[in-house]
């Protein structure tokens, strides 16, 4: 066996970006509404998340373009809950084993989606 292929950030955007449209797909074919939530976020504006506990780290996947937060719709009602997510999460995961969902986390941020490549 060779070594393992190291991907630029760049190609590890592309991918993510590729998933989170077949995510999108799946979930509209099964009549889920979606918008985009959170996606890239500057130094800056992940600093102030962190001091308002609105996130955990400063080490989000958000400032590599590698998160996303997903507005869930159904019906035409907003879904807030993790476990709203849950279906979309176990797809998301299917996608690649580098994916996670927020909603495995034990905070539970159901909405967010990202690859850890």
């Amino acid at each position: 066996m060779g070594e393992p292929e190291i991907m630029t950030l760049s190609e590890k955007q592309r991918k993510f970006t590729v998933m989170v449209g077949v995510l999108i797909r799946w979930a509209d074919d099964r009549q889920y509404g979606l918008t985009f939530g959170h996606a890239w976020r500057d130094t800056e504006t992940q600093r102030r998340l962190v001091e308002q506990k609105l996130s955990k780290t400063m080490q989000s996947k958000h400032c590599d373009r590698l998160a996303v937060d997903l507005n869930l719709f159904r019906d035409g009602i907003f879904l807030t809950k993790t476990e709203d997510y849950k279906l979309l999460g176990e797809y998301w995961k299917t996608l690649d084993p580098l994916n996670r969902w927020g909603g495995d986390w034990s905070f539970g941020d159901g909405n967010h989606f990202e690859y850890g490549g």
